[in-house]
């Protein structure tokens, strides 16, 4: 069974975006060295992303537009890795190299982990994450804590009507300020 991995950029409040979506916050902590070396060896291995649809309309768009103050190596990967973008809106991909998968969340995703290849990892938004995480779908958190503060917006972690157990795998801090907590999710 493969692997699946969420990647995410949170606040120290454990918002990923503001109330509206607003991902400003984002920008105001630029990459060191050493967190892109960490993000390399954390991306080695994956050979799928899966993304949310909403995520997907301006994710793959503008990776494929080699985004401005990102490393060639970074934007090819971005652009060269299969993507399955999860929605029951689509019925058929607009973009290169990637696939529309509809139905139960949870049937599509296990689905994917059966198939063979290496690992996979999600970049989504808010209700797509949240929704991956209420229903146990993760093997591995990545939290990448941003040293700021937003007091409102979209957690990270929905609300499920009870505790949601994890483990912490790694905790390593980076020269620009930002965390990179790794944790997996603790079995009851």
């Amino acid at each position: 069974m493969r692997t699946f991995k969420l990647q995410v950029q949170v606040t120290a409040d454990g918002y990923m975006a503001g109330p509206n979506g607003e991902m400003d916050w984002a920008g105001g902590t630029p990459w060191t060295d050493d967190l892109s070396t960490y993000i390399d060896a954390l991306t080695k291995k994956v050979d799928l992303i899966v993304l949310g649809r909403k995520l997907a309309e301006g994710f793959i768009p503008a990776w494929a537009s080699g985004p401005e103050g990102e490393d060639q190596s970074s934007i090819d990967w971005m652009n060269q890795t299969p993507k399955v973008v999860i929605s029951n809106s689509l019925t058929e991909s607009p973009w290169d190299n990637a696939t529309v998968a509809g139905g139960d969340l949870t049937e599509t995703v296990n689905k994917l982990k059966a198939e063979p290849g290496g690992e996979m990892i999600a970049y989504g938004g808010g209700t797509f994450v949240a929704n991956l995480i209420a229903r146990g779908l993760l093997d591995e958190l990545h939290l990448f804590v941003n040293p700021v503060a937003i007091g409102t917006g979209m957690p990270v972690f929905p609300n499920t009507g009870a505790n949601q157990r994890l483990r912490l795998v790694s905790a390593r801090a980076f020269e620009c300020g930002i965390t990179a907590l790794h944790y997996a999710p603790k079995s009851a």
